[in-house]
């Protein structure tokens, strides 16, 4: 038997494994078992996917059945959507159409194939950067059927699972719209396991260093967590057997990227995040008695025993939250002196943590066993997605964000004057409660009584505050609206009335325009229009018109004459003025003119990893405004518009949203050493105050580093101190060996870089 034959019947068998673990995975769901048709979609994926590898060098045939275990497995779905997983490439990778599928499979999982189809070509495809209309299909199709982008958050898993393969600057394209898009979907819609897995690999390709390092901390630690658990858990077992329960308690740890964030968000140390883990308890509620009273009896049993943190308590069991999610937490002082917290659920609220909606959908109709039984907090949030759907915003990437906006906000909920519960994102305003409401109350909206208090729109809310909104007839919505709005329902209605209005001034300007026309005798023509434009500093037409209109310019039939005979010299001088600054304004005109002139960045090999070599600092590459990186930071490259090579921290949000917007102008970049350029950097400072600290700080600083130091604030007062420095150091390297020696100064507590 050759080599190639050998190979042959090798991957035939992984194939075929694969396939019996789905099957496996599926006969031990409880949804009906319909093995003949995914029998049929796996044999026909098969086929047309046969001899196709993925760059792995795997039968491409592998990733979809990876998918359908991943929708079978971990998200609980049944045989629809195993066979649509098994088919979500075969119309756009095949010569198969949608109408094939729906020959053989029927119109469900064609359905649902060609909506996945959709989506791959559309918002998160290579070129997706500038089109809001694939979105809008992506969010059309999810409201008729959930389970594509369910398939498609699945696709996306094994995506991330197997991103080893490609070269980095893909890995960062991938992982970076995985973080912006993908996981705030998971959560959402309450698949909490899948968006840490997803949050985990896109933080571990990112940032592998920090990724390296936090899991090795966490390693060492694990036997002081387990030891710690254990003098908790022990005495808790005899009083929650009391309760006469069947449950299990085990302990979780925070996900790597979760402790990365805190330690970034709150500015501590790894050492000083006091909630590595967490302890869970599931139990099987016992007929005939509340499940609210049960998870109330076992939060008892464990505050009788200890000490409780009544800040920190949380009842998502009375009121779910938005995605599904039920649950109790709350937190407790254990016997070794550390906070712990505590999660207690019922069995089914765990499973609707662990696998969302999808593990409490009903299944029935005409044999389809997937089908949603009862409204749900979903039901109503893909309503208000239809809102938006209603009137996205005109720039494809601001119709994304505003989509991001709603997807991972935490939820407050609030009141009407009758008792009606309403649920609006944490920081949501009077003026969104009011486009809550109805588009009606929020044009009209002047202020609310909140509390029976007056507030302005602006006033932001919290959970359980009771809301009354006032109106006028004669109040429409304004600009600044848009400044202090959170929804995506309220801020599309606002730029839906603004836009309107907008038109309808922008007629209006164009009528006066014309009749001063005609009072000076002047044809009105594109060439006088242009020296118009130039002369008063508009860059379209349509803004000169609706400046008109809004009597922001002057217009009278002398000065249009003079306009008119203006000499064709100056009026080239003014038209540049005015294309180069947009808005006329002097002070961009100097600031465009003072940008640094770049090498050509499309000379550079966008699939190799570009180096940053210290002769090409501000030559060849700059160094984003945003997030100031410095040698030795985690980077990569965006090509700007202009041919330009910007370089961002991997971590910096700017180029969190470049990486989703922009995927096919990321490049990766290390660098090469830098000690002749100098970089700014500052570093925040606390502690407790003593006398002749400034001067120890100021001479380790200058004396044993020589690092430059170009200004030191320091303010003091009852006993501490906190302040900030501002030094040039060369790389990173340079700063955390300051950071290092300030924190051996006596009575400095707190040293941070500040970016």
């Amino acid at each position: 038997m050759n080599e190639v034959s050998t190979d042959i019947i090798a991957e035939d068998r992984m194939i075929q494994d694969a396939f019996e673990l789905l099957l496996k995975s599926y006969s031990q769901s409880n949804h009906r078992q319909k093995f003949e048709i995914i029998n049929k979609a796996f044999m026909f994926a098969n086929q047309a996917h046969k001899g196709v590898k993925r760059r792995s060098g795997e039968p491409y045939i592998m990733h979809p059945l990876a998918v359908a275990l991943i929708v079978s497995e971990e998200i609980g779905l049944g045989s629809t959507s195993i066979c649509s997983a098994l088919l979500h490439d075969v119309v756009e990778d095949t010569d198969y159409t949608v109408e094939d599928i729906r020959n053989l499979f029927g119109d469900k999982i064609a359905q649902i194939v060609e909506g996945l189809t959709k989506i791959s070509g559309g918002i998160f495809a290579e070129a997706a950067s500038a089109q809001a209309e694939n979105m809008r299909k992506l969010l059309l199709t999810m409201s008729d059927d959930i389970r594509v982008i369910l398939i498609k958050i699945a696709d996306r898993l094994h995506n991330m699972r197997t991103l080893g393969a490609l070269l980095p600057a893909k890995q960062y394209k991938i992982a970076g719209e995985t973080m912006y898009l993908y996981a705030p979907m998971a959560h959402r819609l309450g698949l909490f396991a899948i968006k840490t897995e997803l949050e985990d690999l896109s933080f571990r390709y990112e940032h592998p260093d920090e990724y390296r390092q936090i899991n090795q901390k966490l390693d060492a630690t694990a036997k002081d967590l387990e030891k710690i658990y254990e003098n908790f858990a022990t005495p808790l077992y005899s009083r929650l057997d009391e309760l006469g329960l069947q449950y299990k308690m085990q302990k979780r740890v925070k996900s790597i990227y979760s402790i990365w964030n805190k330690m970034n968000t709150k500015k501590v140390d790894f050492e000083d995040i006091y909630d590595i883990f967490a302890v869970r308890i599931v139990f099987e509620p016992q007929p005939n008695i509340d499940v609210k009273k049960q998870c109330w009896d076992v939060y008892s049993a464990i505050t009788n025993l200890y000490k409780l943190r009544p800040d920190r308590i949380r009842d998502w069991v009375s009121r779910p939250k938005a995605n599904g999610y039920q649950a109790l937490h709350l937190t407790v002082m254990g016997p070794d002196g550390q906070w712990i917290e505590i999660q207690v659920r019922s069995t089914k609220m765990d499973e609707i943590a662990e696998k969302g909606f999808a593990a409490h959908w009903k299944y029935k109709e005409h044999g389809d066993s997937e089908k949603i039984e009862e409204e749900t907090e979903l039901d109503r949030w893909l309503e208000r997605i239809q809102d938006i759907l209603e009137a996205p915003s005109p720039n494809a990437m601001d119709f994304l964000d505003t989509i991001k906006m709603n997807l991972y906000a935490s939820e407050i909920f609030v009141f009407t004057p009758k008792g009606e519960i309403k649920t609006l994102p944490q920081g949501a305003t009077a003026l969104d409660f009011a486009y809550e409401i109805h588009t009606n109350v929020g044009d009209r909206c002047i202020g609310a009584k909140v509390n029976h208090q007056l507030v302005p729109l602006s006033h932001k809310l919290n959970s359980g505050d009771q809301v009354e909104i006032l109106t006028s007839r004669s109040q429409s919505p304004q600009q600044e609206w848009l400044n202090f709005v959170t929804t995506a329902k309220a801020k599309t209605k606002i730029e839906s009335t603004l836009k309107k209005r907008k038109k309808e001034k922008i007629k209006e300007g164009d009528q006066i325009l014309e009749e001063i026309f005609k009072k000076a005798g002047i044809d009105n023509s594109i060439q006088i229009l242009d020296k118009m434009l130039a002369y008063y500093g508009y860059p379209k037409k349509e803004d000169l018109y609706f400046a008109i209109a809004e009597k922001r310019v002057e217009l009278l039939p002398e000065s249009l004459k003079k306009v008119a005979k203006e000499k064709t010299s100056n009026y080239f001088v003014k038209l540049m003025k005015a294309f180069n600054v947009g808005s006329g304004s002097k002070e961009n005109a100097e600031n465009k003119n003072a940008e640094i002139p770049l090498a050509n960045a499309g000379q550079i090999d966008r699939k190799k990893t570009y180096i940053l070599e210290e002769e090409g600092f501000q030559k060849n590459y700059i160094a984003a405004a945003c997030c100031n990186p410095i040698p030795g930071d985690d980077v990569l490259g965006f090509i700007r518009d202009d041919e330009c090579l910007e370089i961002h921290k991997r971590a910096c949000p700017v180029a969190l949203t470049l990486k989703t917007r922009f995927g096919d102008r990321i490049i990766s970049c290390e660098w090469a050493g830098h000690k002749a350029f100098s970089f700014p950097g500052q570093i925040e400072l606390k502690g407790i105050d003593r006398i002749g600290l400034l001067s120890e700080i100021a001479q380790v600083i200058s004396n044993d580093l020589s690092v430059n130091m170009r200004k030191l604030n320091i303010s003091s007062g009852d006993g501490f101190f906190e302040g900030t420095i501002e030094v040039t150091i060369h790389d990173v390297d340079d700063i955390n060996t300051l950071i290092n020696r300030l924190q051996k100064i006596k009575g400095v507590k707190s040293v941070k870089r500040m970016d």
